[in-house]
């Protein structure tokens, strides 16, 4: 009896559970956004970066996503990767002051890139698709905003252009960042200093390399004294008479 009634009083408090959910939308997962990847890159370098899109519709497709850069962080050269049964397009603006990539001046930047969907190759539910684009050289900030628009087949827009705030929780709809870390200072190998010898020490050296050579040359004479006296001594023997028995 004991356990029916605790049975009983548990399958009340699930459908509670359930009925509050359903009616006042307490529970279920935070909802997928669009995002890029990696999420870091090097200030002055070159990324190349993938825009992940989610599909979060139950019945429909993505069908478009545009995505916008940095007014305050031009970017001189953007190539985007084929995606299939996507076609691209961008759009450009004017920069002052200009953008040196490689020793040439541009004045214009790209400001915006547009994929669009033929066909069926939209982003069904269910399913993500990534769109890769190589930019650079990175411009000096910390970080780049990419507001993004996300269209579906059924003409609802996801407006992901929240800006993240430091120290705050993530926004609704927040924004695609990457973030850009400054380069890394050239590891120039470091200039040997040639040791200064002290005045004790070269006299100390000098010294020695003196006795050295004193030492040396006092040997060289000894050994041509001794080549001389022996010379002398064995001419010596055979001038003189063998004596007679």
């Amino acid at each position: 009896m004991t356990r029916l009634r605790r049975t009983a009083t548990a399958a009340a408090a699930l459908a509670f559970t359930a009925a509050a959910t359903a009616v006042l939308g307490f529970a279920g997962p935070a909802s997928a956004h669009v995002t890029v990847n990696p999420k870091e890159a090097t200030q002055g370098g070159y990324a190349r970066v993938a825009f992940r899109v989610p599909n979060e519709s139950d019945t429909a497709s993505t069908t478009k996503l545009e995505v916008v850069l940095p007014e305050n962080a031009p970017v001189g050269s953007v190539s985007t990767m084929p995606v299939p049964g996507w076609t691209v397009t961008t759009e450009k603006r004017k920069v002052d002051p200009p953008i040196e990539v490689h020793g040439s001046q541009l004045t214009e930047a790209v400001s915006k890139i547009t994929w669009t969907a033929s066909g069926d190759a939209g982003v069904k539910p269910g399913q993500f698709q990534e769109f890769p684009v190589s930019m650079g050289p990175l411009p000096q900030v910390d970080s780049m905003v990419f507001k993004t628009l996300q269209t579906y087949s059924d003409g609802n827009i996801s407006r992901w252009i929240d800006d993240p705030a430091p120290g705050a929780e993530e926004p609704e709809h927040p924004a695609p960042v990457l973030t850009l870390a400054a380069a890394a200072a050239p590891s120039g190998s470091a200039t040997p200093t040639a040791a200064v010898a002290s005045p004790d020490d070269d006299d100390d050296d000098d010294d020695g390399n003196g006795l050295a050579v004193g030492l040396g040359v006092a040997g060289l004479v000894a050994g041509l004294a001794g080549l001389v006296l022996g010379g002398l001594a064995f001419a010596r023997t055979r001038r003189e008479p063998v004596a007679k028995a």
